[in-house]
């Protein structure tokens, strides 16, 4: 998308040049969606999009107009509860396109309708008269850059359609906000105080544990349900730990009778994820598929992998590896996986978590959701998006994300190993108790990089990465000082391709490296 500030009219010469930006930018994403283009220049607003035909095969092309064809949208993901708010606008609709709920949002509740949209989304509506609103969900699942450059505003969903002279002043869009040309940037939720937009205020804590694990158990079935919305096959990211595990024992059990579940796992060979993936899978009766990759393979990947992420923490470029090889296998089967990321910063999962008190780790689980947009989550966009495939995210509905910040923090403290509550994520596990083997559902935690194998291949390649004598001298102008050589090879690879970009407006970034 490419907006002229100057006026609902600009020059013939400035549209012209508009038209130019957006093409170019456009070019550079059609890997996000090989079913087809569109453009359109709405007044001073160039509008493009490529697309991946999930829901409305036949009539979902974008950009979408209004029946007047006053207004038009291009959107990024799915509203999950489309239908719900059709039918509270009425009216007549020209497609099925969930997409199409956003136009006629936008048009008749104007931005005060946008917090009811339940889903993952990045979205701009352009009208005639030269306005125009750009958002983005609350999570930052579907991802949204933007930045201002020669009277402009461009925005697109990765780095890398940027021309190389706009880079310097791109940043991220911030989720769950919403930007109009009448009334600029603004937030529409808090998802540490009040994730359900209902301005209730927190809802009391449980105080039953059975009452707590129902709750999550049963908000999760629907965010699993709801995920499934689409006119293709939609498969599940199957690492054999407790988040995939059991958003692939939900999947299996609603999956209409005599209709297979695809199944995918990645790894080096008798990794323990591989190992764990082919339990859950018998156990569940999937149609399981396998990755089995070599160090060899974990080195030919690296470029593409950090190039596809836009990143160079090694943290994600470690769990990105196998992510990226299982999405190119996936990609042959499906268009739609879901995946089991989130549980960690809901249910608190994360090692470093152990040994917090109360107040620490309510701190460090709010930390975690505000800063999945622009690390674990792009990751997920990214990889998967690279060979046109969309990941879902059960575990983030906003919901769940509620039903979790009702459970008390005593609960889910972890302890020191050996502890009584050593065990990570154990009311998680309970409400699941029966649905996977006794092996699999107490399961301990392994980072993805980790499980797979993909840390001990990167462990061994540093040296390749970069030899001891750069690592010594070498800083990147305009990215922080790299922590380890293993780092500084993958800042390579990044200023190679996105060159300008100031990292500290786009990127997230772990603690340690």
């Amino acid at each position: 998308m490419v907006h002229d500030l100057t006026g609902p009219a600009p020059l013939s010469s400035r549209l012209d040049r508009t038209r130019e930006l957006g093409e170019e930018m456009l070019a550079e994403l059609h890997h996000r969606g090989p079913d087809g283009s569109g453009t359109r220049q709405v007044g001073p607003t160039w509008l493009g999009h490529t697309r991946l035909a999930i829901v409305d095969l036949d009539g979902g092309e974008q950009p979408l107009r209004s029946p007047d064809g006053e207004h038009w949208v291009v959107a990024n993901g799915e509203i999950y509860n489309h239908v719900e708010l059709r039918a509270r606008l009425g009216g007549d609709f020209r497609t099925s396109s969930d997409s199409e709920v956003v136009l006629r949002v936008v048009e008749r509740l104007g931005t005060d309708g946008i917090h009811d949209m339940r889903g993952m989304y990045a979205w701009a509506v352009a009208s005639r008269d030269g306005s125009l609103v750009l958002a983005r969900d609350p999570l930052g699942v579907k991802p949204l850059y933007w930045a201002r450059h020669d009277g402009r505003i461009l925005a697109a969903s990765e780095l890398r359609a940027f021309p190389p002279e706009v880079r310097p002043f791109v940043e991220e869009f911030p989720p769950g906000h919403h930007w109009s040309s009448g009334g600029g940037l603004v937030a529409f939720v808090d998802l540490r105080t009040d994730p359900l937009g209902v301005e209730a205020g927190p809802l009391p804590a449980f105080t039953d544990r059975d009452r707590a694990k129902t709750a999550v158990r049963e908000t999760l079935m629907t965010a699993v349900d709801e995920r499934t919305m689409a006119d293709v096959p939609v498969g599940v990211f199957l690492s054999g730990g407790l988040d995939s595990s059991i958003i692939a024992a939900i999947l299996a059990r609603l999956a209409p009778a005599g209709t297979p579940v695809h199944s995918f796992a990645a790894g080096t060979p008798d990794s323990s994820d591989l190992v764990a993936a082919r339990v859950v899978a018998d156990h569940l009766g999937l149609v399981h598929h396998e990755r089995i990759y070599t160090d060899d393979d974990v080195v030919d990947a690296l470029p593409d992998v950090v190039r596809s992420i836009e990143s160079y923490e090694p943290s994600l470029v470690r769990s990105a590896v196998p992510n990226f090889l299982l999405s190119e296998l996936a990609a042959r089967h499906v268009k739609v996986v879901l995946t089991g990321e989130g549980a960690d910063e809901l249910f608190a999962g994360y090692h470093h978590l152990r040994a917090m008190d109360v107040a620490e780790l309510r701190a460090a689980l709010a930390d975690g959701i505000d800063t999945l947009h622009h690390l674990n989550l792009q990751r997920c966009d990214r990889v998967t998006m690279a060979f046109g495939l969309e990941a879902r995210v059960p575990f983030l509905s906003r919901d769940l994300l509620a039903v979790a910040g009702r459970i008390p923090m005593e609960w889910k403290l972890l302890g020191e190993d050996g502890h009584e509550q050593a065990q990570e994520k154990a009311l998680l596990r309970e409400a699941f108790e029966g649905w996977l083997p006794q092996e699999i559902l107490w399961r301990r935690k392994e980072q993805f990089g980790d499980g797979s194998g993909t840390a001990d291949v990167m462990a061994r390649q540093a040296e390749r990465l970069v030899p001891e004598q750069d690592w010594e001298s070498e800083q990147i102008e305009g990215l922080p000082a790299a922590r380890t050589r293993e780092e500084l090879g993958y800042q390579r690879i990044f200023a190679g391709v996105l060159a300008g970009v100031r990292a500290e407006q786009v990127l997230g970034r772990f603690a340690t490296a």
